[in-house]
C-alpha cells in the first residue's frame, strides 16, 4: 500500500509508521554526512590559520570551507533534525529519558555547528581570531558528542 493510499482514512502517524525503517536509514545517512563535515571543517580551519590573508591558499581554503558548509553540513543537519524529530514522534521515543538526553546532546552539536558557521564567516572576511590549536581542540568535541549519542541510542540506559 502506497503512502497516498494509506493516508485516505488513516491517521498520519499510522501511515508514516509504515516507513520507519526508511526514515531511519535516511536519518543515519544524514548523521554520517553531518558528522563527517563537523569533524572536517575545524581541521580545515586549523590549516587555514597557517595561511596569509589574501594568498592563493587562503582563498582555496575559503572555497573548500564554503562548499563543505553549504553543500554538505547545513543540508545534512536539516535532514537529521527533520527525520530525527519525525522518528521520535512516530516511535514515541520522545517520552524516554535516553531520548531526552540525546536531544540535549544534539542541541549541543547544533550549537557547535552554529559556532562553526561564525568561524567560517570570520575566515571569509579575513577576521579569524583563533589559533590552530583552538580548532584542533574544538575538533574533538563532535567526536565526544557522537560517542555519547550512539551509546544512548544503542544501549538506551535509563529506559523507561
Amino acid at each position: 500500500m502506497g503512502l497516498f493510499q494509506c493516508m485516505a482514512g488513516n491517521p498520519l502517524q499510522v501511515c508514516l509508521g509504515n516507513y520507519i525503517t526508511w526514515f531511519l536509514a535516511f536519518h543515519i545517512m544524514a548523521v554520517i554526512a553531518w558528522m563527517s563535515a563537523m569533524l572536517y571543517l575545524p581541521r580545515l580551519f586549523a590549516y587555514h590559520t597557517e595561511t596569509a590573508p589574501g594568498s592563493e591558499s587562503c582563498e582555496r581554503f575559503k572555497v573548500m570551507e564554503r562548499r563543505l558548509l553549504k553543500g554538505i553540513m547545513n543540508p545534512a543537519m536539516i535532514v537529521v533534525w527533520c527525520l530525527g524529530l519525525t522518528l521520535a514522534w512516530l516511535t514515541g521515543a520522545y517520552e524516554d529519558t535516553w531520548m531526552q538526553i540525546k536531544f540535549v546532546l544534539v542541541l549541543c552539536m547544533s550549537g557547535l555547528h552554529g559556532h562553526f558557521v561564525g568561524c567560517w564567516r570570520a575566515f571569509a572576511n579575513d577576521r579569524n581570531t583563533h589559533s590552530a590549536r583552538y580548532y584542533k581542540i574544538l575538533n574533538e568535541v563532535p567526536a565526544v558528542l557522537i560517542v555519547l549519542i550512539v551509546i544512548l541510542v544503542k544501549i538506551q540506559p535509563f529506559a523507561d
